[in-house]
């Protein structure tokens, strides 16, 4: 049995993106019977809510938490460089695991791994505000050389890990997202009175695109393609629609989206329970994103029937497989004929919803859980 600490803090406090990702997989590794005690560990100062959504069948998880917010954390520990190790918190540790990208201060006797989800700061420095990028050139390579192990999203990321940063290949493995059992092609009942009620949403068909807005996700080139599309190429009355909370240098999306009225709407952030919904009733959803580390939105997309166009770029050939069309993400012309393509080729459909069904078959919560316990045992049983 080893004691197996576990930053749960962007889970505690990130609706989306990786405290989704942190929140999904440290459930399926409690669901799975295990020897190992868990202490979770999170910042949650400012929360109004505990953490309470962790169980385990042999009750072996004890949670503790600090009074602080996260950015104080990041503060302490990673700009003022607080030698305060995290075991002050959690008590004695054998193996210590952070999800999200960094690495606090630990004994020399923890054993240590670190997810990285991408390496996009690096790829894309435009795309980011210069204290972020900063912080992440700064503190994510360090956090990585201190790692015993880390796991990285896709090959795509672990090549970029091993040749953008000169890791050792040995020290990275891959370690695949899931898709959750409820992003499925059945509707249920009501969901379309749902939609309608939180977010407006008639019977209008829509193209969908998810993501927090930010210039990584290239809705601007979206919102132009979709734009240039001819009225006959379209059922009447389509028209996009993106969702995700705004993130960080999105005026421009927004700006891009209002030159069109209502064929472009922004919904903001959507609530995890309406997703699979709003997938579900999507004419198509089109995901032309720079980079990605993994690009899970396509997955589930796939899992719930809908036909997907994405970019060619970094991680999404190796998520999508031969379900998916895809564009180059600089290319506006050919993003917008691709979009027409998938939706008035009847055959094409049917098709890319048959193989789209298929690949997100092949990725699950419960499998990348099973991948993590053996990788902590392995680090546990050094430790």
């Amino acid at each position: 049995m080893a004691r197996i600490g576990i930053d749960y803090t962007s889970a505690a406090r990130q609706r989306a993106g990786i405290g989704r990702y942190t929140r999904e997989l440290v459930s399926a590794l409690l669901a799975l019977e295990s020897s190992h005690r868990y202490i979770i560990f999170a910042a949650t100062g400012g929360l109004q809510s505990p953490i309470s959504n962790l169980q385990s069948p042999i009750s072996n998880i004890q949670i503790r938490t600090l009074p602080i917010t996260d950015d104080w954390l990041a503060r302490l520990w990673h700009r003022l460089r607080l030698p305060v190790p995290v075991e002050v918190v959690t008590g004695p540790l054998d193996v210590f695991y952070s999800p999200d990208f960094v690495l606090p201060p630990t004994h020399r006797s923890t054993r240590t791994l670190l997810t990285v989800h991408d390496l996009s700061f690096l790829h894309y420095p435009e795309a980011f505000v210069p204290a972020l990028r900063q912080y992440l050139e700064r503190v994510v390579p360090r956090s990585i050389a201190r790692a015993d192990l880390v796991l990285a999203d896709s090959a795509s990321t672990r090549s970029d890990i091993v040749s953008l940063l000169g890791v050792p290949s040995s020290k990275v493995q891959v370690l695949y997202s899931g898709v959750c059992p409820r992003f499925r092609p059945e509707v249920e009942s009501g969901e379309r009175e749902r939609l309608q009620a939180r977010y407006g949403l008639g019977e209008r068909p829509y193209v969908l695109s998810v993501g927090t807005l930010q210039p990584r996700k290239n809705y601007v080139r979206l919102v132009r393609a979709f734009a240039s599309l001819k009225p006959e190429v379209l059922a009447p009355g389509t028209h996009l629609l993106i969702a995700g909370g705004q993130g960080w240098l999105y005026q421009e999306i927004l700006a891009e989206a209002e030159k069109h009225g209502e064929r472009v709407r922004s919904l903001g952030f959507v609530d995890d329970a309406d997703l699979p919904a709003l997938y579900r009733h999507a004419a198509l959803f089109a995901f032309p994103s720079l980079y990605e580390g993994f690009g899970l939105p396509v997955l589930e997309a796939m899992a719930c029937g809908i036909p997907v166009v994405c970019s060619n770029a970094s991680s999404l050939p190796e998520v999508a497989g031969d379900a998916a069309l895809l564009v180059d993400p600089l290319d506006t012309d050919g993003l917008a004929a691709a979009i027409a393509r998938a939706l008035a080729d009847g055959n094409l459909r049917q098709g890319m919803i048959a193989r789209g069904l298929a690949q997100a078959a092949h990725f699950t919560w419960e499998q990348a859980a099973r991948q993590l316990l053996g990788v902590l045992d392995t680090l546990g049983s050094k430790a």
